[in-house]
């Protein structure tokens, strides 16, 4: 199974491409969008060409979730400690992003691995921002203690209008429930046959430290109290229970981006499970259609050969004479 990288190839591509022609004073003004419906936008001008803005829009968050200027609680502070001072925060962001981040790269490291690393993390913004909250509650857990002034259960946008829940009221475990929905009636049959089965392979004994998982129809019994269109699911719930040792030095950041885009990493693997099979029908319907054809009997070619006849041209003597005899 393939897991999706936390950093956008775009941007980091355009980060790099940027560093290498500094000095050439190249305008650029990028607009693209990445799974879950999250916007970027990257602006450099003439004449300031060692300053990019970077611009993001986050997933529209529903009613049950809780933004902080337009951010989820804590990003403000995980993007300062992971960037330092070489990104500034403008305030307000431009209009239709909820971030917008002013890069001075005549500041970045002269080291080139260190500079990579840097554009590496800058190019994973969107984990920075989204997986804030989940960061602060699991870190918490990996020192086995409860966050402060924290509700029985948070509620995390993962996609537009919908969200994960977190129930971090123990220290030793949290609890992580994912209402799974799909539009696609397909994808729904896809989806639930491909969770029941990522839940029986946590048996296996190569996977015997991941996470507990379980799978069902109906909520667990920690959301009891949320609304009923927050759970509102066409393919069940998935439930992981998280403990402190998924959560000890560098599994920390694997852990929150592998929470924060659960739900892409079922749909993308619904859809080529999809594909797949398409591709695996139309070489059956290819296969069976030349099995017809070599069925058919060889079509003999008959030449018609018309029938020859030959006439003789009479006179008017030899009409008699035929005629007297």
């Amino acid at each position: 199974m393939i897991l999706l990288q936390s950093h956008s190839r775009f941007l980091l591509q355009t980060l790099l491409n940027r560093i290498q022609n500094l000095e050439k004073c190249i305008e650029l003004d990028h607009h693209w969008v990445e799974f879950d419906d999250v916007r970027y936008h990257v602006q450099v001008s003439m004449k300031n060409p060692h300053i990019l803005l970077l611009s993001l829009s986050l997933p529209t968050p529903p009613l049950e979730t809780v933004f902080v200027g337009g951010l989820p609680f804590g990003a403000i502070e995980a993007i300062k400690a992971a960037y330092g001072v070489i990104v500034q925060i403008l305030d307000p962001p431009r209009d239709g992003f909820n971030l917008t981040l002013k890069l001075n790269l005549s500041k970045l490291p002269q080291d080139e691995d260190q500079r990579h690393t840097l554009l590496v993390k800058i190019a994973s913004v969107r984990e920075v921002v989204l997986g804030a909250p989940l960061r602060v509650i699991l870190k918490h857990l990996a020192s086995r203690t409860v966050a402060p002034d924290i509700d029985q259960f948070v509620a995390l946008v993962h996609r537009p209008n919908e969200s994960f829940f977190l129930v971090p009221q123990q220290a030793e475990k949290v609890t992580v429930v994912f209402p799974m929905r799909f539009k696609d009636s397909i994808d729904t049959v896809l989806a639930t046959s491909f969770l029941q089965e990522f839940m029986e392979s946590r048996r296996t004994a190569g996977l015997s430290n991941a996470p507990p998982c379980l799978w069902s129809q109906t909520p667990p019994l920690e959301l009891k109290g949320v609304t009923d269109d927050a759970l509102s699911a066409n393919a069940g719930f998935v439930t992981f229970v998280i403990l402190p040792r998924h959560v000890e030095g560098r599994k920390l950041d694997r852990t929150v981006w592998n929470l924060s885009t659960f739900h892409a990493y079922v749909n993308y693997h619904v859809k080529c499970s999809e594909g797949f099979m398409h591709s695996r029908m139309r070489r059956r319907v290819e296969s069976l259609i030349q099995a017809l054809n070599c069925a058919k009997p060889d079509q003999e070619k008959t030449k018609k050969t018309p029938q020859t006849r030959s006439f003789k041209r009479l006179n008017l003597k030899d009409s008699r004479t035929n005629s007297s005899s």
